[in-house]
């Protein structure tokens, strides 16, 4: 996927939803497209279902903590359309603080591999997902202390009388 084609998608997303999304990091080889976390759930829709989108695989959920200072997370949906041959990615920035943040709808009613990476994303970096099916941790004990991809994560001394920093 080129440039332009990420613009086509943008336009589309912009034209039929009335959405603001906006092409990002246009130097890469994969430009993004940047919408607000508000809208994921109806542009996801639509790009899994409109026939010039047809985007039928999520390959992967990312998720990138820009620090406290900023005090974003961005995740990042890479999407495939193996029908058409093409793909993108799709950002959305989340309030990385836990206790005022807003939650971000999940996208499993539309692609049923997004249970798993909504759970990493949860276990790691603590952002809930609206609508999960079964948000738990998946990689660390249900009882784990914080989230270890964080910026100011602190890793415990201690779990369960096992020492963890060696």
């Amino acid at each position: 996927m080129n440039f332009s084609n990420t613009e086509k998608i943008k336009k589309l997303l912009v034209s039929n939803l009335k959405i603001e999304a906006e092409v990002v990091a246009t130097d890469s080889l994969q430009p993004i497209i940047s919408i607000i976390a508000k809208d994921l759930l109806v542009a996801c829709e639509f790009l899994f279902s409109d026939s010039n989108t047809l985007f039928d695989l999520l390959n992967s959920i990312s998720a990138i903590d820009n620090g406290p200072e900023a005090g974003t997370i961005d995740l990042i949906y890479t999407l495939t359309s193996i029908p058409l041959e093409h793909s993108i990615h799709l950002k959305i920035e989340a309030d990385r603080n836990l206790d005022t943040a807003q939650k971000i709808y999940s996208v499993s009613s539309i692609w049923k591999t997004a249970e798993w990476h909504e759970r990493e994303i949860f276990d790691f970096f603590g952002i809930k997902f609206i609508n999960h099916p079964d948000l738990r941790r998946i990689l660390l004990p249900a009882d784990w202390e914080g989230h270890p991809l964080r910026k100011d994560y602190e890793e415990q001394s201690e779990y369960h009388g096992i020492k963890v920093k060696y």
